[in-house]
């Protein structure tokens, strides 16, 4: 902790965060926040690139190195919290549709890819994409905001067996005695008393002590030894680097696939950078967005990145809001 008066670090100067009343602990804290709230995308991306014919190792490889790549550029770059990974549902769409029901290669589906990033680009440099955010109305920016909060609830108290399918209402009490929903319930009021008490870390402290309960109930498996939690091996995506067939995407035709792609991109980045902006507070009373402008080119750049290393479509994930209300 640096003393009072204290001149600020570059560190602090460059990203701005104690003009944001923030500190480095903080961020630090916040971001690691984010890692865990969306560290289960590096397994579940390469499961579902698989059924597409990627080799899975590489996929897992490619992952990692957009990922992280992508959420650093995010950062240095447009100077946002919001970390940045191969889009849930983005992913299933060219893993079962494209590969799957159109039957195209994983080499093509990645050229298409890579065009719609092309688009992206020319969408941002162009200003369009910027229009249509500052055309959303401020009330409706912050609905969004409440919206991805809702829904984000919604998935996690599905999680946790609280709530189950019904064909009647679609959404029941499900069965709350289950050692496991206690379990879950027991983290989700655990972390909400420490946030009501303004505890640093509320979110990552909750996490790792829901985890510790659960290993020491047997409600999921401890891990042995330092091998069962660092690997010595890592991947590497040799098998789909590079491997993007443009030729084959651009024959196929861009308005099928790629405008698909665009669209569904277009409309779903756009959602959470303005749900996970609101809640930064970097929305000014206007309801311009500082940084769009970076923060959409670096999202652009990323989806054409992501296809040159093997995956799909790089997007905002909604899971930053967990980093953002630690703090960052």
């Amino acid at each position: 902790m640096e003393m009072q008066g204290t001149p600020p670090s570059f560190i602090e100067r460059y990203f701005k965060i104690r003009e944001k009343g923030s500190s480095v602990r903080t961020e630090l804290i916040a971001g690691l926040t984010t890692f865990i709230a969306m560290a289960y995308i590096l397994f579940v991306n390469p499961n579902i690139l698989a059924d597409a014919g990627i080799p899975k190792d590489a996929a897992i490889a490619s992952t990692i190195w957009i990922a992280a790549l992508a959420s650093m550029a995010m950062g240095v770059f447009a100077n946002y919290p919001v970390a940045l990974a191969p889009g849930m549902g983005l992913n299933a769409f060219f893993a079962y549709y494209v590969c799957g029901v159109l039957g195209l290669h994983w080499t093509v589906a990645l050229g298409a890819v890579f065009f719609s990033g092309v688009l992206f680009l020319i969408l941002t440099v162009g200003g369009i994409r910027q229009a249509i955010i500052n055309a959303v109305p401020r009330d409706l920016k912050l609905a969004i905001s409440v919206g991805i909060g809702l829904f984000i609830a919604f998935i996690g108290l599905k999680g946790t067996g609280l709530i189950v399918e019904n064909s009647a209402t679609y959404v029941a009490l499900g069965h709350v005695t289950l050692p496991t929903t206690l379990l879950s319930l027991f983290g989700l009021l655990f972390t909400a008393a420490l946030m009501a008490r303004n505890i640093h870390g509320a979110i990552l402290i909750g996490i790792f002590a829901t985890t510790i309960l659960g290993m020491a109930l047997g409600m999921t498996p401890a891990p042995h030894g330092i091998g069962d939690i660092i690997s010595t091996s890592f991947p590497h995506m040799g098998e789909t680097f590079g491997q993007l067939d443009l030729a084959g995407a651009w024959h196929y035709g861009l308005v099928s696939i790629i405008f698909t792609f665009t669209v569904v991109e277009l409309f779903d980045n756009m959602g959470t950078l303005i749900g996970v902006t609101t809640k930064a507070k970097m929305v000014k009373p206007d309801g311009h967005i500082e940084n769009i402008d970076k923060a959409l080119t670096t999202d652009a750049v990323g989806t054409m990145v992501s296809a040159v290393f093997g995956t799909s479509t790089v997007t905002s994930y909604v899971e930053s809001a967990a980093g953002i209300a630690a703090g960052g």
